[in-house]
């Protein structure tokens, strides 16, 4: 089968089979391309020289999601919304391993650079305030996640989270302006 041209609803069926012995087999070239084109757009914001690479972001995100054995999956756009999660803290935990040796990690801002000095965002700092938004209002956290960790868009966002288009950008626009503030604060 051309993996680039599965079948609608296939991914799914691969997902709720999981359970068998060659579930993952199955699944691992249905997604690995796209899950390598997610891990490259994060590395694309991260600063040069940056010592992970897109295929060990991949793979560790395979590994960690293949330890998760109790997920129900419900669709294509559940397991990839849990893969950008994991990714998220695949690079949560390097940005933390590479700041306890002074060396902390930088992303491109949401939609551009947040700090004042243009330099980007320390994705540790980012974990902190999405950890303290996440305690205000969980959904926009989640919304924050989804669309700019998991690269989906509002479309996909908004059928994760069983909420409107129209809720999701607004939970964007509020989560996107209340992290500028917060991460602001720690920049200075």
């Amino acid at each position: 089968m051309d993996l680039s041209k599965a079948p609608p609803g296939y991914i799914t069926e691969v997902l709720h089979r999981l359970d068998l012995e060659d579930g993952w087999t199955e699944l691992a070239p249905l997604v690995y391309a796209e899950l390598k084109d997610l891990a490259r757009a994060y590395m694309r914001k991260e600063r040069l020289g940056h010592m992970l690479q897109p295929t060990a972001l991949v793979h560790e995100t395979f590994l960690r999601l293949a330890q998760r054995t109790s997920i129900q999956w419900e669709s294509r756009i559940h397991f990839y919304g849990v893969a950008a999660l994991l990714m998220r803290r695949i690079l949560v935990d390097h940005g933390r391993r590479r700041r306890l040796e002074q060396d902390a990690i930088h992303v491109t801002g949401l939609d551009g650079p947040v700090n004042s000095n243009g330099t980007g965002i320390d994705i540790y700092a980012l974990d902190q305030a999405l950890d303290r938004l996440a305690r205000i209002d969980p959904r926009q956290c989640r919304v924050v996640e989804l669309r700019y960790f998991g690269g989906l868009n509002t479309e996909e966002t908004a059928e994760v989270l069983n909420v409107s288009a129209k809720t999701v950008k607004r939970d964007w626009a509020v989560a996107r302006a209340w992290l500028h503030g917060e991460l602001g604060k720690s920049a200075r």
